[in-house]
């Protein structure tokens, strides 16, 4: 046990500042809408079980570890068949542990609240039977990497005399089974009490709270009525728990305090959209009745409203500006341990904690389409600093901001009458496409804009209501757009540049003119970033006062002083994979390199991309928590920016107020790299990966650009775009472009009328 201790403390580099944290709570306790007037506390369901074995003794050790210190145990409780009182987060033992492997021809069949059920049941074993059973993860889409370690089933007195947490919650959900096989809950939870000290007792039954209502005393136990869906029926009463949050006057007779689920609270469409909020809260404290909502966990899609961000779900319950719930039930108790102590009573304009640039490629990509003017002021509204644009190119050779050159990936052109273009561009391994200099930018507005899909695979969409939302851009209209906007700077990203000039198209020079003609080119109010994976696009722009950003697309685990003298010659800031910092397998961190400290010491900013809110971005180490991730990579480390596609997630982290802490709390300290490997056997770590490439002179060293290629347009019988002529230095113009293609068509006009 004394290992395990330990080894759970080295997730954190400062464990003890959990003590600090609880005092620094008290600091907003004014304002907190609560019955108490007191924060709202956080209660570890079956500990830190969103990423270890519910109930096991490394699950709730890492809820002590990284929690709040007023935190609360939770213990669903069970009764074996000598009437022992065990931890266990199902009635049926098979569905979290390794029983039926032990004892194959165990399994029995049981009515449970009128349902048969079949399986492996607490009744029919006694204690000493469960020794060697272990526990292991019963949500199937979390890792079950830390099953190979032997974790045994803990009573109740496991859990109040080894983990000794500062609050202790048992939850009695099945009374009525266990009196049906002569086995007393009562009796338990009444001879417990004589040498532990619960705080909280809940249960789904009026009958039993009553029970136990005159043996305990109200001031040391709350009892709590647990709320289930609102078409079950209570057993005692047979009303439906529906009718039965109506009558809280009743509630009250007996109980301190009621649990719901969270959509009782803040209920969601069928499309998982949020709905306004009922007033279940506050009709519970004119009650006089404390009010916890359950069923958080960070890993399950939640209202679309919240893009992805669990802090955002927790601050609608606790700090909305009208109530407050008492608590919540949460599988991933650091989350709402930050979201009380670090994010709650944040003001939109309370000053940043921390020097950093949070860079939006392509607006609020996350949750609209990107490069769109719905996206972009979203992004400025968030608290993003730089505003982004992917420069392509149209036929007509106008510049404008999208994701990429091939319309099928961020448009609806594959369902337009231009899906008959689709082609196969071996140059930029596009397999079937319609790029965009096939089509003039009046066609390209004809399309719309389609949010990113990025994790569809996971079945995890974005703001559907706005799929196909919002405009596409210009560059010029970017630049202006950006003006006016509340950002410090605009970043613009040129690829494909060799690829365009054999097809014709001067894209840096495009982009050149039009920072000219925007007034970027002569000002300074407007930070003007240029970044590219090639260098040689970078050095065409080694003459101007714009900071020039070398992109690294690839994961790389070192980089050589060569390297990295070279590319101070031709940038003055690098953009990095998250893995180029902190390399993983199988989604566990392993270690961190020391890529960006390299980089700081030869003078060149770090940006680090690209941020995610969804939980399967991150790495298992970041608690499925995006705050969690950007919090690693700022103070563990240390880099100069984040490349997010959720600007509002990194502004809120940057304003923090846990970052102003003398001793950061442990919910806010970063995760020791590789540290979660500690928790796991030999047999069940990931396998080994090669190392990531070390990033060589080779690898960012590039020839020159070509010329701009001279395609007569009057040769042009496909469908392909044909770039006007080019200036003499090789690099278009705009206004060149749209000279010679009027040009084209008057001519065009002029034969067909000959």
């Amino acid at each position: 046990m004394r290992k395990m201790r330990s080894v759970l403390c080295l997730l954190l580099l400062c464990c003890s500042a959990a003590f600090v944290a609880a005092q620094r709570s008290s600091n907003v306790t004014s304002k907190w809408k609560t019955l108490s007037g007191d924060a709202p506390k956080v209660i570890a369901r079956g500990g830190f079980s969103g990423l270890l074995p519910d109930s096991s003794f490394n699950a709730y050790m890492l809820a002590q570890t990284i929690s709040l210190a007023d935190w609360v145990a939770w213990c669903d409780v069970q009764l074996t068949k000598d009437g022992v009182g065990i931890c266990f987060p199902d009635i049926k033992l098979n569905n979290a542990s390794d029983i039926d492997a032990l004892y194959q021809n165990r399994n029995n069949n049981y009515s449970v609240n009128g349902i048969p059920q079949t399986g492996w049941f607490s009744i029919d074993f006694n204690i000493k039977d469960l020794a060697p059973v272990s526990l292991k993860q019963g949500v199937y889409s979390r890792s079950p990497r830390f099953d190979g370690t032997p974790q045994q089933i803990l009573t109740v007195q496991d859990v109040a005399t080894q983990v000794k947490p500062p609050g202790l919650w048992l939850n009695i959900q099945h009374d009525s089974f266990y009196s049906q096989h002569n086995l007393s809950m009562r009796s338990f939870v009444i001879s417990l009490s004589r040498s532990v000290i619960a705080n909280y007792i809940s249960s789904p039954e009026v009958n039993f709270l009553r029970s136990i209502a005159s043996r305990l005393n109200p001031r040391v136990t709350k009892r709590v009525f647990r709320f289930l869906n609102e078409d079950d029926i209570e057993p005692s009463t047979s009303q439906t728990y529906g009718s039965l949050v109506k009558n809280l006057t009743f509630i009250k007779t007996f109980a301190a305090g009621i649990l719901v689920p969270k959509h009782y609270i803040w209920p969601t469409d069928s499309s998982l959209y949020l709905q306004p909020h009922t007033s279940v809260v506050s009709d519970a404290h004119k009650e006089g009745l404390e009010i916890y909502a359950a069923d958080f966990v960070n890993d399950v899609p939640f209202a679309y409203n919240y893009s992805y961000d669990p802090v955002a779900e927790y601050l609608s319950f606790i700090d909305n500006g009208e109530f407050s719930v008492d608590g919540v039930l949460s599988d991933f108790p650091m989350s709402p341990s930050a979201s009380v102590d670090c994010f709650s009573h944040l003001g939109a304009n309370d000053k940043p904690q921390v020097k950093l640039q949070i860079i939006a490629p392509q607006g609020a990509s996350g949750d609209y389409p990107g490069c769109t003017d719905l996206a972009y002021t979203k992004a400025a509204s968030d608290g993003a600093d730089i505003l982004g644009c992917p420069v392509q190119m149209t036929k007509d050779g106008i510049p404008f901001c999208l994701g990429s050159i091939n319309l099928i990936d961020t448009t609806t052109a594959a369902q337009s009458p231009f899906s008959d273009i689709a082609t196969t561009v071996p140059e930029l391994q596009i397999t079937d496409g319609i790029l965009t200099i096939n089509l003039n930018w009046s066609d390209i507005q004809t399309l719309k804009p389609a949010i990113s899909t990025r994790y569809s695979d996971f079945r995890l969409s974005r703001n559907p209501k706005a799929r196909n939302e919002g405009n596409f851009m210009s560059l010029a209209d970017f630049l202006t757009f950006s003006k006016k906007a509340n950002v410090s700077g605009v970043i613009i990203s040129i690829e494909n540049a060799v690829y365009l000039a054999k097809q014709g198209f001067g894209v840096t020079g495009a982009v050149s003119d039009a920072l000219s003609t925007a007034g970027y080119n002569n000002q300074t109010a407007r930070k003007v970033m240029i970044q590219s994976n090639d260098s040689s696009v970078l050095e065409e722009f080694k003459k101007s006062s714009y900071e020039l950003v070398y992109l690294v697309d690839d994961n790389i685990s070192d980089i050589k002083n060569s390297t990295l003298l070279e590319i101070k010659t031709f940038a003055k800031s690098v953009v990095i994979t998250k893995k180029s910092v902190f390399p993983s397998e199988e989604a566990f961190i392993i270690g961190q390199t020391n890529v960006v400290q390299k980089l700081q010491s030869a003078n060149l900013p770090v940006y680090v991309r690209l941020f995610n809110n969804e939980f399967i971005s991150q790495a298992w180490d970041f608690f499925s928590d995006s705050s969690a991730e950007l919090n690693n990579y700022v103070l563990g480390a240390g880099v100069d920016g984040l490349v997010t596609e959720y600007p509002g997630t990194a502004a809120r982290y940057r304003r923090n107020r846990c970052l102003a802490y003398k001793d950061l709390p442990p919910y806010m300290t970063p995760v020791q790299p590789g540290s979660l490997l500690g928790l796991m056997t030999l047999q069940s770590m990931p396998p080994v990966e090669p190392p990531s490439p070390v990033l060589d002179v080779s690898d960012v060293t590039e020839p020159p650009l070509p010329p701009v290629a001279k395609i007569n347009p009057s040769n042009d019988n496909s469908s392909t775009a044909r770039a006007p002529t080019t200036a003499p230095n090789g690099q278009s113009s705009v206004v060149a472009s749209i000279l010679m293609s009027s040009v084209a068509v008057l001519l065009a006009i002029f034969m067909v009328y000959w």
